[in-house]
């Protein structure tokens, strides 16, 4: 019978030659392990959005918690309401939470997927 040397080193070997890693201490906000940090509490995507619109002066439909639309172009915008300023009619200072969605004018989709019925 053959003597063969087994080329792969022992389990204890190896633990013997790396050394356990230093401890970092882990910051205080996060939890133990490896998890996902936490989404960020403001993504500022509303703010891209009025941004976007007030530059190309695009034609917007607001549709109020009351089912009334009204149409025109946001001027500003603050973080309690928008001003829209219409053509014919005054302009409006419309609070936000009296605001059910807005969507660009011409979007019929927006407007109850008519898709041409």
């Amino acid at each position: 019978m053959v003597n063969r040397k087994l080329f792969r080193p022992a389990l204890t070997d190896m633990k013997d030659q790396y050394a356990p890693r230093a401890a970092q201490p882990a910051p205080q906000s996060a939890p133990p392990g490896r998890k996902k940090p936490a989404p960020p509490e403001q993504t500022f995507a509303e703010n891209f959005y009025y941004v976007k619109q007030m530059q190309s002066r695009t034609p917007v439909a607001v549709v109020l918690t009351d089912g009334e639309v009204l149409r025109g172009t946001v001027e500003w915008y603050d973080r309690d309401c928008i001003k829209l300023t219409r053509y014919g009619s005054p302009n409006l200072l419309i609070y936000k939470h009296c605001i059910r969605y807005l969507y660009k004018e011409g979007e019929d989709a927006a407007q109850g997927g008519t898709n041409g019925q």
